[in-house]
């Protein structure tokens, strides 16, 4: 064992890959595990940049692991904010139907919904009010187990409780190289050291794709990412929204649309729509990063993509583009908002796997080659459906070691 600095090397402190390393040490003590951030410090990202909501899971189709992975991750995370003292609230949220086209989308999602055995209750206007009194809809659903929580404080608990159990989270140690042979992954990193390990597991976020090729494994998809634009409602205007507000999601886009979110500070933030970043950490128009932005104009998959959604894509870019269009967008939803009521907040970017078809990946997507996990593709609702995630790659991580499992 001397010539490894430990059993299993984590690649990202965000929130899977902290959850990741957690499950490990609890799984199986005495498991040497490290984990390797190239930010100063855990859940920069993803998770540190999202609406902060906690998914019942109702959107996802049975036997998909979101479904699976949200339905249990929901409940487990809830409780799981309660026992550590991190901020979080089961509010419920409203799915609202603003035009007769989507009433049948919202049917549908009434019948999955109960098929998950989430509390659904079907709403006519006037119940809408009752919920949220300047919301305007034809009808919307109410899904009672929906939250919002900080997912950064969470994903923080984790590496104190990884880092409690003997795993180590090195910050500052971006990956620049990964060598491999047979029972032994090596992986360098831009400060100079150099870790080996008996495994890997590659939670890298936005940089998996770029991160399997570095293994030497192809990963049969490309992350691209997407800007999600935020803003919050003035602080006088707060009182518009009282708890979670959605549109009825179009099923051919992976993406939920603008919708109102009070988060756990009492902020009511808005958003986000969904533009193509030009860099994969593009939270705004003037990052650029000509060599990311080069290998996503040069892979087929971002054409065919393109090709498919430029319809919908032309309307996001829009909505980014211009204040009005973007108030008018949330407007379908609360009329009384106006534009001076919506102030700038800071944005997030997506990692979306997109396959060389131009098919968005919709599902989580884990692969595998000789001691390596990737985790290919963990948008929404990867955040609520971290602890399950966690456990499910350190099953098939210590699967690779032989390891015996204990409590997970």
């Amino acid at each position: 064992m001397a010539a490894y600095d430990c059993d299993v090397l984590v690649i990202g402190a965000g929130i899977v890959g902290l959850s990741t390393a957690r499950a490990l040490t609890r799984a199986a003590p005495g498991t040497r595990v490290v984990v390797l951030e190239k930010e100063s410090g855990p859940a920069r990202h993803q998770t540190g940049r999202n609406s902060g909501v906690i998914h019942s899971g109702i959107y996802y189709p049975p036997g998909s692991l979101k479904a699976r992975f949200a339905l249990q991750g929901s409940a487990e995370m809830i409780k799981f904010c309660a026992e550590h003292g991190i901020p979080h609230d089961v509010t419920g949220k409203l799915i609202v139907a603003t035009d007769r086209g989507e009433l049948p989308r919202l049917h549908g999602l009434v019948q999955r919904g109960r098929a998950h055995g989430l509390p659904v209750r079907e709403l006519g206007p006037a119940q809408i009010a009752e919920y949220e009194p300047e919301v305007r809809g034809l009808a919307a659903i109410h899904v009672g187990t929906t939250g919002i929580c900080d997912f950064a404080a969470v994903a923080r608990q984790f590496a104190r409780q990884a880092e409690d159990a003997g795993a180590r989270v090195v910050y500052g140690a971006e990956v620049t190289a990964i060598g491999r042979r047979p029972g032994r992954v090596a992986v360098r990193t831009a400060a100079g050291p150099v870790y080996r390990a008996r495994a890997l597991v590659n939670c890298a976020g936005l940089h998996s794709d770029r991160i399997a090729r570095l293994a030497g494994d192809a990963p049969g998809m490309r992350i691209i990412p997407f800007r999600g634009e935020y803003v919050t409602l003035a602080p006088d205007r707060a009182g518009l929204v009282r708890g979670l507000v959605y549109p009825v999601p179009d099923p051919a886009f992976p993406f939920l649309g603008v919708h109102l979110t009070r988060g756990v500070d009492g902020a009511v933030h808005i958003g986000p729509n969904a533009v193509p970043a030009l860099a994969r950490e593009g939270y705004d128009w003037r990052t650029v990063r000509p060599s990311e932005l080069a290998g996503a104009l040069g892979y087929r998959g971002t054409w065919r993509l393109a090709r498919r959604h430029w319809r919908h894509g032309a309307g996001e870019l829009h909505r980014s583009l211009s204040h009005h269009a973007f108030t008018e967008a949330v407007r379908r939803l609360l009329p009384a908002v106006r534009e001076e009521d919506l102030r700038p907040a800071p944005a997030g970017v997506r990692a979306q796997a997109v396959l060389p078809d131009g098919t968005l990946v919709d599902d989580f997507l884990f692969t595998a080659s000789p001691g390596i996990v990737h985790v290919l593709n963990a948008p929404s609702p990867a955040a609520t459906a971290s602890l399950p995630i966690g456990r499910e790659v350190a099953r098939r991580v210590l699967g690779m070691l032989g390891v015996r499992r204990g409590r997970g």
